[in-house]
Parts: structure tokens; sequence; C-alpha cells
């Protein structure tokens, strides 16, 4: 009879086991979806780019994405088709709730304000950025814009 009880003992403990293991799996689970969704709302902001070559008219491209590229490849977000720009001249990249600007490198620098950037920067609205003969005027969208935007996408 005690063989049979330590039997059902061990059957009981078993399926006590692999029901929290399910359980804390779950819990798991939820919690991963859960921040998933966190990270998928948590958008980069709006950025306005007004592009000018030299003394041409100005173009103005809107951007959504994390990650803007300006050189002269025709892959990167800006092209420039100069040869003083390197291909893979400068990034614009949203972290840490604000947009930075880096140079990647480039042969004849990129400059902020008039200024060479030697370091990842952090960007404002109006910033000017030279790439170049190209002149990037930055805007960055406003909280009520960005609220609006979501909404719209809600």
């Amino acid at each position: 009879m005690s063989g049979l009880v330590a039997l059902a003992l061990r059957l009981l403990l078993t399926l006590v086991l692999y029901g929290f293991l399910g359980w804390a799996l779950l819990a798991f689970w939820r919690e991963i979806t859960r921040e998933a969704d966190k990270v998928v709302k948590r958008r980069a902001p709006g950025i306005s780019l007004k592009i000018r070559v030299g003394e041409d008219l100005a173009t103005v491209r809107h951007f959504i994405q994390s990650e803007i590229t300006l050189g002269r490849d025709r892959m990167c977000d800006i092209p420039v088709a100069d040869e003083t720009v390197s291909a893979r001249h400068a990034r614009l990249t949203y972290h840490h709730n604000q947009w930075w600007l880096e140079d990647l490198n480039s042969t004849n620098g990129t400059r902020l304000n008039q200024a060479l950037i030697t370091s990842p920067t952090v960007l404002t609205s109006e910033d000017e950025i030279d790439v170049g003969p190209t002149h990037v005027t930055v805007e960055l969208a406003t909280d009520e814009s960005i609220s609006a935007t979501r909404r719209l996408t809600e």
C-alpha cells in the first residue's frame, strides 16, 4: 500500500511542477508581448528636413523612421550628388528621446551650425547641417503634432 501512495504522491508532485512551469512560461510570454507592444508604440517622432543644394530651391522631406543617412550613395535616404561628399557621409538617428547627428568618418567632415562635429551631437529645430554644398535645415516635430499623429495611427 505504501508503494501505491508514494507513486500517487510522485504523480501529484509532477503535475504540480508542470503546472507551475506552464504558469511561469505563460506569465513570461505575456510580459514579452506587453513589452513588444510598448516598443512598437514608441516610434520616432517625425522630422522634416529642408534640403537646399547650392543656390537651388529648397525641397522639404518628411521622415518617420529612426535613422536617416546622407551621402553620395544612391541607397542613402538623402542622396547628395557631389564628389566632395562621402558615400555614407552622415547619419541622423533617434534614440534616448532625441535626434542625433553623427559624422560617419567622412573625408571632408560634417558641419552643424557652421561648426565641424567630431562626435554624435543632439539636434534641435532650426539647426543647419552642411554636407558639402548641401544645406539641410532641421525641423523637429512638436509634442502637439506627435500626439495628433499617434491619435490618427491608433
